[in-house]
């Protein structure tokens, strides 16, 4: 099996606890994955980076290196952002690149590298004008958003926990784009 290495970038939404098991199953399907986390999610994942950097055999990032430092990751095949919150999103179709994942994530636009979002909000956020347009910009720059019908569907503002994160339909879509290349 050719190995293809996927960037996983996750944001500080209730899914990313689930990250060890989604990387299993990657792993599983022959990717070679990367993680890295918003400061926010490495800050709630803290006692696990160490097992997850095992997990992927690669440092888990959340920070831009220093110039002059090599890269310790190999080039992504694909790049995956979920959960990817309101704010990852926003900042993402804007160009507003101070978070790592943000800034590789919108670098790869430019490159070509296939890209694959899927949000985690709750109804109230999504209707905020802002991430529609956002959304709308990703998608016209060639981003797959997993958002609406065949995605992530937001539940009601009350709560912290969206009700079953479809990470199936991510994987789905990942085994989908790794047969492309």
């Amino acid at each position: 099996m050719i190995t293809r290495t996927l960037y996983l970038f996750a944001s500080a939404a209730p899914p990313v606890f689930d990250v060890a098991r989604v990387i299993e199953s990657a792993q599983r399907a022959g990717w070679d994955v990367c993680l890295g986390l918003t400061p926010t999610a490495a800050r709630w994942l803290g006692d696990s980076l160490d097992g997850l950097a095992v997990l992927t055999g690669h440092p888990v990032r959340w920070e831009y290196k220093l110039p002059g430092q090599p890269d310790v990751w190999p080039p992504a095949d694909v790049i995956v952002v979920a959960p990817a919150t309101f704010t990852t999103i926003n900042a993402w179709a804007a160009g507003i690149t101070d978070k790592f994942v943000v800034g590789v994530a919108a670098e790869a636009i430019g490159k070509g590298t296939p890209l694959i979002a899927m949000p985690c909000l709750n109804a109230a956020y999504a209707r905020h004008p802002a991430f529609e347009r956002s959304v709308g910009e990703l998608r016209l720059a060639g981003v797959r958003v997993l958002h609406g019908p065949g995605g992530f569907e937001p539940g009601p503002p009350e709560g912290d926990d969206p009700v079953g994160y479809p990470w199936h339909l991510l994987l789905e879509e990942l085994g989908a784009a790794g047969d492309v290349r």
